[in-house]
This record gives structure tokens, sequence and C-alpha cells, in this order.
């Protein structure tokens, strides 16, 4: 599932009948903030909710600056972006960290694990079927153009 980066296994011993949510987090999660520290050098900081952190200079520029300029690429990026809800996973897609499928499934843990709790709603199925069409279309472009 991941290609570069590895999922956490702490979680896996706790899944049972249903998924813990802060497991599927954590596995989602970890490892993109891990590649960002360790490759990008971008410490970010974390909190658990729904709260405001403040995140530190150095982290936001180099993330920042592992923001391709190419016009294409900018634009791709921006999709994956608004698709993922996260900039952080984008750049981990772009620069090979992460395959399309990896961020996908890391970005819709919550969706998922509603899913399981509360069943499948297809209406919402389809929505997201589409939305990943346009994920894989803005990948390609990231493959095409470098």
């Amino acid at each position: 599932m991941w290609s570069a980066i590895s999922p956490a296994t702490s979680c896996s011993t706790a899944l049972r009948v249903l998924p813990d949510w802060s497991c599927g987090k954590a596995n989602a999660w970890d490892p993109v903030l891990a590649w960002a520290r360790e490759t990008l050098g971008a410490r970010f900081a974390l909190a658990e909710g729904i709260a405001f952190v403040e995140q530190p200079a150095q982290a936001l520029a180099a993330a920042s600056s592992a923001i391709p300029r190419h016009p294409w690429r900018l634009g791709a990026l921006h999709s994956i972006t608004t698709l993922t809800g996260s900039a952080l996973m984008a750049i981990a897609l772009a620069r090979g960290a992460l395959s399309v499928d990896a961020a996908w499934s890391a970005a819709h843990v919550d969706e998922d694990w509603n899913m399981q709790f509360w069943g499948r709603d297809e209406l919402a199925l389809k929505r997201r079927a589409a939305r990943f069409a346009e994920m894989q279309a803005a990948a390609t472009v990231l493959e095409t153009v470098r």
C-alpha cells in the first residue's frame, strides 16, 4: 500500500470487529509525519481533536520549499491537496514517497471508519469515486511532467 513510507503496526493488534479510529489515524498519518521530519526536516506540532496549533516557522518553510514551482505540477499538487485535505500528503505523493492509493486511503480514514460503523451511502460512494478519478488524473500529471 505505501511506497517509500511504511505504515505503523503498533495498532494492528487492536483491530477487532470494528477497527479503532485512533489506530487508523496513527497508521495513516504517523508515516507521513515521519517522512516530512526525515526528508524535509519539518517537525510539525501535533494536537488531538479539533484545535488550532501554531506550527513552527521552520516546519512551514521546509514544507513550502518542497512545493513544486512548475505550473502544471503546482496545479496537480493543488488538486491533490484539496482532495486529501493535506498539503503534506500531496507533497509526499509528488515526491514519490507515497502512492496514490496510500494517500487516498490515509486521507479517508475518518470516512472509512464511519462507513464501517454506520454503513455505506451509495450516493457518497459515487461522489468519492469521481473524486478519486480526479486524484488519479492529478497524479498522472505529476508523473508525466517532471
